[in-house]
């Protein structure tokens, strides 16, 4: 066992950024994005208010989303965190998705005094991902870099509606901000900004036995004590160990599905000489890696949500295997 928690689990992450106690290290993290990046408002968060991370569709029958973090600012802009460990097919349409909750809550009922404007508060989303987010295509053409070869610029996505005739941002009150975590290189000694050691600090805390010198900032102090593993109570020690074991489960059952699965339908395409060929292969391949996937975690006794959330298989589809 580390000293320190591994912020990836489940546990880790929202004890972290997800507690009331600890919402200054949310509030420092979310800041120094926004400072990070020149489309997003320089408006500094100074405290965000915790909602329901978990969202019901309109009717029962439709599916749920659950958020690891929910929250929102004074100004009333909502902020959508996600820990995202293990590379699903429809990522993106999962995140946009997810943000649509958010949205549909703003509706107001018209009343006579005041009829609803459509007028809508800034929603983002921001995806911690622990893999490289490249297409599947992309990879198969070789058209990618090695992890080593990407730079600071490569790693850090900012998605927003943007007009192509004028090449300007359109809508900015909706953004995606993802953040590729094996990019990242930097050895503590070359720490120049907030964001610098936050990504510092997401990517290597499980690694650390102490704190290092250039993270001196009383926010990192304040982190490195809540993260350290030894002071848990029992409760949280076991809560937290059970966590980890997911993950394990987790990322070892995806990277073994994803291998036989890709594996195989890559193997059909090529045999078919057929661009179709190749998409039916991999469609395939997919489809049978969320099967085998779904399979594995519900042996090892996962909830039902958290292996729709990590196979996009519906809660039916798996209680059924």
């Amino acid at each position: 066992m580390s000293k320190y928690l591994n912020p990836y689990t489940d546990f880790g992450f929202k004890k972290l950024f997800g507690t009331e106690l600890n919402k200054d290290l949310l509030i420092s993290f979310l800041n120094a994005l926004f400072e990070k990046c020149n489309e997003l408002p320089k408006d500094e968060i100074e405290d965000v208010t915790y909602l329901n991370a978990e969202k019901l569709g309109r009717a029962s029958s439709e599916r749920r989303a659950i958020f690891d973090v929910y929250c929102t600012t004074k100004s009333g802009s909502k902020f959508i965190v996600e820990m995202q460990n293990v590379f699903q097919q429809f990522f993106k349409d999962r995140s946009v998705y997810y943000s649509s909750f958010p949205i549909r809550e703003m509706a107001r009922k018209d009343t006579k005094e005041e009829p609803w404007s459509y007028e809508l508060n800034k929603v983002y989303t921001v995806g911690i991902l622990n893999f490289v987010f490249k297409d599947k295509e992309e990879q198969e053409n070789g058209d990618y870099k090695t992890v080593n070869e990407f730079s600071d610029e490569d790693l850090f996505h900012v998605v927003m509606l943007k007009d192509l005739t004028t090449n300007k941002v359109f809508y900015k009150k909706l953004a995606y901000l993802y953040l590729e975590m094996p990019k990242f290189n930097k050895t503590e000694f070359e720490l120049e900004s907030m964001y610098d050691k936050w990504l510092f600090v997401l990517k290597n805390l499980a690694r650390l036995l102490e704190r290092p010198k250039e993270l001196q900032e009383r926010v990192f102090e304040k982190l490195f004590r809540q993260a350290e593993i030894a002071m848990f109570t029992p409760k949280e020690y076991s809560d937290y160990e059970e966590s980890l074991h997911n993950l394990w489960d987790i990322t070892n059952a995806m990277n073994d599905a994803e291998t036989k699965g890709f594996g195989k339908g890559k193997e059909e395409g090529l045999q078919e000489g057929l661009q179709q060929g190749r998409a039916e292969g991999r469609a395939e391949g997919a489809q049978q890696n969320a099967i085998e996937t779904a399979k594995r975690m519900k042996t090892d006794g996962l909830p039902i949500e958290v292996i729709a959330k990590y196979t996009q298989l519906s809660v039916d589809e798996i209680e059924k295997l």
